[in-house]
């Protein structure tokens, strides 16, 4: 099933992690119509690098978001977050300030070390961030810091 031009929701719903634990990474329809709309958010991601991009995790059920170690109130879960890279246009920091600078509405927008977060909750508060594997927090994620 296409999402967008661009954007299949196998791709959205594909996790090595979840075939390898064996968990079902079936989306609910509300999660596939919030991929749709994250989607559109995407194809302007994909148009502003000019390359395609690799998604690697974007849908989440519960479990798998848990066996991830993502965040509790995980916009994966909803179908509205994407964590991607593109290395014909360049490293992670690059592709967010590429992002920022476009204008592209968003609600968060991190770097993530070797990858990007993005997500289009329909929020669109703006926030930019940078993820600290070096610091981690008492469930042992990531701590972040405001901005790039």
């Amino acid at each position: 099933m296409q999402l967008s031009e661009h954007f299949t929701l196998e791709e959205a719903t594909f996790s090595s992690t979840a075939v390898r634990l064996g968990i079902d990474n079936t989306p609910t329809q509300q999660m596939i119509d919030n991929a749709a709309e994250a989607a559109k958010g995407m194809e302007l991601v994909r148009t502003l690098l000019g390359f395609p991009v690799h998604v690697d995790s974007w849908c989440r059920v519960p479990l798998l978001n848990s066996a991830v170690n993502g965040s509790k109130g995980s916009d994966h879960m909803n179908g509205w977050a994407i964590d991607f890279i593109c290395a014909a246009f360049g490293v992670p920091l690059d592709i967010v300030k590429a992002i920022i600078a476009s204008g592209i509405k968003f609600d968060k927008c991190v770097q993530e070390g070797t990858w990007i977060h993005i997500s289009f909750n329909p929020l669109m508060r703006g926030i930019t961030l940078t993820a600290h594997f070096d610091r981690l927090d008492a469930e042992g994620h990531p701590t972040y810091t405001q901005g790039i």
